[in-house]
């Protein structure tokens, strides 16, 4: 279980933990959403399609590790290492989403606190690198909500 603490109140950092100790820092993209990271030695840049409903997760070499589509969608997929995970959005009102297979749920992401600051992720099945892939695809499409919804109501 990854979880995901705000480390900057100025930029979009996030440190994600595992058990308690700090895996890496997600750095988000300050033009568009996306963002970057380093785990176990590797580098991964995370860029998103011009309007945000893809991503696509290269390695420091260049080589693409995994996408993601349909992202801010009801329903949306990861592709990675030749396998496709698929995510549901829990109800219109909430931005945590759900991990499914073909046995049914299999996990979840959302958000905790008072603030609803932090956030939790329980992915279990996909490799470490894919996991905060996908937290931080969650983690742009929230700030891109959020985002859209302030400048609606100015």
């Amino acid at each position: 279980m990854l979880t995901a603490t705000r480390a900057s109140l100025w930029r979009d950092r996030y440190e994600i933990a595992a058990d308690g100790r700090v895996l890496t820092t997600w750095s988000g993209a300050f033009w568009r959403q996306g963002g970057d990271f380093e785990l176990d030695g590797r580098s991964y840049r995370v860029r998103s399609s011009v309007l945000g409903r893809s991503f696509t997760m290269t390695d420091g070499g260049g080589a693409t590790v995994a996408e993601a589509s349909r992202v801010g969608r009801r329903r949306w997929t990861v592709t990675a290492g030749g396998r496709t995970y698929r995510f549901r959005r829990t109800s219109f009102w909430s931005g945590d989403q759900e991990l499914h297979d073909d046995a049914g749920h299999r996990g979840s992401i959302r958000r905790t606190g008072f603030w609803r600051t932090g956030i939790v992720a329980d992915l279990p099945g996909l490799p470490p690198p894919v996991q905060v892939f996908v937290l931080g695809v969650v983690i742009s499409m929230w700030n891109a909500e959020q985002s859209a919804a302030a400048a609606g109501s100015a």
